[in-house]
């Protein structure tokens, strides 16, 4: 099948929901022709193909961050994809487009399907469904509510990565019968090992990690509260990302008097991120909300227990008291409790890491994209001609 996949956000630009398109899709690649028509930025090129995938970057206006989209280039992308892509559709055969995001990828993702009578895949990934932390949140707003239920209704298939997302999406867009439920998945991780002393760390501390874009959303304002409250000189915080709410957060901490005990290493390849994940003793998250939570899976790949709050699309994949600890929402109290317990018990760290590393193997990418290719072939018009 020739496919054509449109998201803003595709990587190095942007956070989870580019990083799962990029790893669906060069699976995919293996066995169809894949186009990816996302936004472009800076220097990055306006065609090219990675490793396999071919990707065309259209011009936004002021996507000023690589982590974060401002509105404005959201809004944008909106017909300068409708330009690219009814240039491409007209020279080119595709079999169907594949949204990633209600919006802002999909009102261009169904305009051009339906212009070109293609079928329209719609895969809902957190944000574009429910955002607690953001005023326009989706759910919350009239007319972004209005399109998202449009982009819902109208598309030939909608495909949720997590049951929590599909519950939110039928309690605030109408019941659909098309929504499907595909969780996300990753590639398996293999890197090089290296030891604590390569980064600076020290063999004796107890190493918190947490991964992700600095946004509201995530919630680590409250993290780094509780590693003062903890007041545990061996416990140290390691923060793998950037994004608006560094500099916040940077502040909080020496206010706090805990700069040396939280450390903000950045944006960072995949290589090194796993590298400090397999370093690591425990994966910690605060987050307010998880479409799905990717960087848990990516955690439990590396032998690390997770502790997080129970709202989300981690519960379909964490289990409490075996892959660590899933905290009720908003139960502070518990979350601090339960990150001691595993701060100072290294058999239950090394048990659950076990756990863990073997109970992600049902999480990897392959197998996410077989239920995306089952769709994708009650659509294929080339196995109808057969």
């Amino acid at each position: 099948m020739n496919i054509l996949m449109i998201d803003y956000e595709y990587p190095p630009v942007g956070g989870g929901g580019g990083v799962i398109n990029k790893q669906l899709a060069e699976v995919l690649v293996k066995k169809h022709s894949i186009t990816v028509m996302t936004s472009g930025y800076r220097d990055l090129k306006k065609h090219e193909t990675v490793n396999g995938v071919e990707i065309i970057r259209v011009p936004v206006l002021f996507r000023k961050n690589m982590n974060a989209a401002s509105v404005i280039s959201m809004l944008s992308f909106y017909p300068s994809c409708l330009f690219a892509g009814n240039t491409l559709l007209k020279e080119r055969k595709f079999d169907l487009v594949h949204s990633m995001f209600a919006i802002p990828s999909a009102p261009a993702g169904l305009h051009l399907a339906k212009k070109f009578r293609l079928p329209h895949f719609l895969s809902l990934l957190g944000g574009d469904v429910y955002d607690p932390s953001k005023k326009l949140s989706p759910h919350n707003t009239p007319l972004l509510k209005q399109t998202v239920r449009k982009m819902i209704h109208d598309s030939d298939r909608v495909i949720a990565c997590s049951l929590d997302l599909k519950e939110r999406a039928l309690e605030y867009y109408g019941n659909s019968e098309n929504i499907d439920l595909i969780n996300h998945g990753i590639e398996e991780p293999h890197f090089k090992k290296r030891s604590r002393s390569d980064f600076q760390l020290e063999d004796d501390d107890v190493l918190l990690v947490t991964v992700g874009r600095l946004v509201a959303r995530k919630g680590l304002s409250q993290l780094i509260e509780i590693i003062h409250e903890m007041n545990d000189p061996r416990v140290k915080l390691l923060v793998i990302g950037d994004g608006p709410e560094k500099g916040n957060l940077a502040k909080q901490a020496d206010d706090l008097k805990i700069e040396k005990k939280i450390r903000f290493l950045g944006r960072i390849d995949d290589e090194e991120k796993f590298q400090i994940l397999s370093l690591s003793d425990l994966y910690v998250s605060t987050s307010d909300h998880e479409g799905f939570g990717l960087v848990f899976l990516e955690a439990l790949a590396t032998g690390l227990p997770v502790i997080c709050y129970d709202k989300g699309g981690q519960t379909d994949f964490l289990e409490d008291g075996k892959t660590g600890f899933l905290v009720p929402f908003g139960d502070r109290s518990r979350f601090v409790d339960n990150l001691m317990q595993l701060c100072s018990n290294t058999g239950m760290r090394e048990d659950m890491g076990l756990y863990s590393s073997e109970h992600v193997r049902n999480f990897y990418i392959d197998r996410c994209a077989e239920k995306y290719e089952h769709l994708y072939q009650e659509f294929d018009t080339n196995e109808d001609k057969k």
